[in-house]
C-alpha cells in the first residue's frame, strides 16, 4: 500500500536576508560579557557546511530544546528558561549588544540550560540542526519588513513552514508573535498553507497571548505607540520516518 504521509518540501539555501546586521554601540559591560562569557554560553557553528550539533554535548544532558529565533536583549529567552529549568534553551541573535546584555541576564540567573548562537537563524536551522530534534521554536516580533517591496524579506514564508516542520518534532509547535497586524494575517495565511501545521486555536484564528509569554521591553514601547499583538501558535503533525 502507498505511503500517504505528507511530506515536507525541500528547502533551498535562502539567499535573501530577513534582517539586518546591526552591532550598534555596545556598553562596557556587554563588550567585557562578550568576552567573558561567550565562550561559556555561546557557541559558534560547525567548520563545515551541513555539520549538525550536538545538543548533548553542548548542554551536557538530554532534554527537550527549544530555539528562539532573533532574541533581542534576551528578555523572553531568559524568562523561559527561569520558567522551565528542565528544558534546553538556544537562542539566535546577530545584534551583539543584545548577545552581551543576555550573557549577563544568564549569568546573574545562574542558568545552566540557554547558549547562543550569533548565525543567521535560517542557516543555523538548515544546515546545523538535526531532523526532528527541537521540541518547539519560538519567534516573537521578527522584523516585519512593513514596505511592499520588502515583504520578500519577511522569514515567514513557504521555504521556512518546510524547514521548521523538518526540524520539530512530531507534536512540536512553533510560537509566533508580532505587533504588526498585516504581519500577522500574513503568517497565519501561510502557516496555514502547510499541510503538517495544525493551528491550536482553530482555523484563521489567532491565540491569545499565553502567560508564560513575557512581555517585552520592545512590545511594551509598541503598547505605548498603541500598538496591539498578536500570537500564533501551531503545532507539527509531520510525520518523521
Amino acid at each position: 500500500m502507498p505511503d500517504t504521509t505528507p511530506s515536507a518540501p525541500s528547502f533551498p539555501q535562502r539567499k535573501i536576508r530577513s534582517f539586518v546586521r546591526r552591532e550598534g554601540r555596545a556598553t562596557l559591560g556587554q563588550k567585557q560579557a562578550m568576552e567573558v562569557l561567550w565562550p561559556k554560553f555561546g557557541f559558534e557553528t560547525p567548520d563545515a557546511d551541513a555539520s549538525t550539533l550536538d545538543f548533548k554535548a553542548l548542554f551536557g544532558r538530554d532534554a527537550p530544546c527549544v530555539l528562539e529565533i532573533g532574541f533581542g536583549d534576551g528578555e523572553a529567552l531568559v524568562d523561559a528558561a527561569m520558567q522551565l529549568p528542565e528544558q534546553n534553551f538556544i537562542g539566535a541573535e546577530v545584534y551583539t549588544p543584545g548577545v552581551g546584555h543576555c550573557l549577563i541576564r544568564i549569568e546573574h540567573e545562574s542558568l545552566e540550560n540557554v547558549r547562543l548562537s550569533q548565525e543567521d537563524a535560517v542557516v543555523l536551522l538548515s544546515e546545523h540542526i538535526v531532523d526532528a530534534s527541537l521540541a518547539e521554536i519560538k519567534l516573537f516580533f521578527p522584523d516585519p519588513w512593513h514596505k511592499k517591496k520588502h515583504n520578500k524579506r519577511r522569514i515567514v514564508n513557504a521555504e521556512f513552514c518546510a524547514l521548521i516542520c523538518k526540524k520539530l518534532i512530531t507534536g512540536g509547535r512553533i510560537h509566533f508573535a508580532t505587533d504588526w497586524e498585516p504581519y500577522a494575517h500574513w503568517s497565519l495565511e501561510i502557516f496555514e498553507t502547510c499541510d503538517t501545521l495544525e493551528n491550536i486555536s482553530g482555523k484563521g484564528e489567532f491565540t491569545p497571548k499565553p502567560d508564560a509569554r513575557l512581555v517585552t521591553k520592545f512590545e511594551r514601547r509598541g503598547q505605548r505607540l498603541g500598538h496591539g499583538s498578536w500570537d500564533l501558535i501551531f503545532t507539527n503533525t509531520f510525520k518523521h520516518s
